[in-house]
């Protein structure tokens, strides 16, 4: 785990300290990620507040993690972390938000940086940004957003398997991380279509496929249960 984001979580509250930990494993490419990788990692970042008492700095004590994942005040209940499966985790568009207020500002840079995306993620975004969910996310419209946006997003029908559906979500949650971090604070990339492809759009595909999960996954619940009864 990075220095800077060390520093930041010895600073704030046991919660934040475990989201913090949770949005570094994302950063590392983990998500949905586990609940022991999530134990390691926030016990790594601070073990005198998650070590075993007596054993601190040789062991993690995974119930004080646990107990801040599940129960009334958890981080699940809170809306900052989505529970994946068994003890399977990814952060919420909430849980971002939080994040970003977490980590302090850097200063803007001097020029803006150009980067060259893979032309199957230029070709990635030309679509999203083509798509309704997305028009509709930039005309302030959310909250007319249906499951056939969402559909179109994810580049999935009503008619897909429960694997084959996870895998896709997954696959896209994927590139869009793997997006964001390749153009970074400061960084801009000049899609096929001429757009220019900035930081806070990377921010808000991210978002917007978090939303999309979280406002829809009675539907997504629904396809992965009809599709196992077949």
């Amino acid at each position: 785990m990075g220095q800077l984001v060390t520093t930041i979580i010895a600073e704030t509250t046991v919660p934040e300290k475990i989201l913090l930990a949770a949005f570094e494993l994302e950063e590392a490419g983990q998500s949905p990620f586990s609940a022991e990788a999530l134990i390691v990692a926030v016990w790594q970042a601070n073990p005198r507040t998650f070590g075993l008492k007596g054993y601190a700095e040789l062991y993690p004590d995974s119930n004080k993690v646990l107990s801040s994942l599940m129960g009334e005040k958890g981080l699940a209940r809170r809306g900052w972390l989505h529970k994946m499966g068994q003890k399977l985790y990814s952060l919420t568009r909430d849980g971002r938000q939080v994040v970003r207020r977490l980590r302090p500002e850097e200063a803007p840079p001097a020029a803006t940086e150009s980067v060259a995306l893979s032309r199957d993620h230029d070709k990635l975004l030309q679509g999203l940004f083509a798509g309704t969910a997305v028009r509709k996310c930039l005309d302030g419209r959310k909250q007319e957003l249906t499951f056939a946006d969402a559909c179109r997003f994810w580049s999935i029908t009503e008619n897909l398997a429960g694997p084959a559906l996870d895998a896709r979500l997954e696959e896209l949650r994927t590139a869009l991380a793997m997006i964001e971090r390749t153009i970074g604070k400061g960084g801009q990339a000049t899609l096929g279509d001429g757009r220019h492809f900035t930081f806070d759009d990377a921010n808000l595909l991210c978002d917007l496929h978090l939303y999309l999960e979280d406002r829809f996954s009675r539907h997504l619940t629904l396809l992965r249960n009809r599709a196992g009864r077949n």
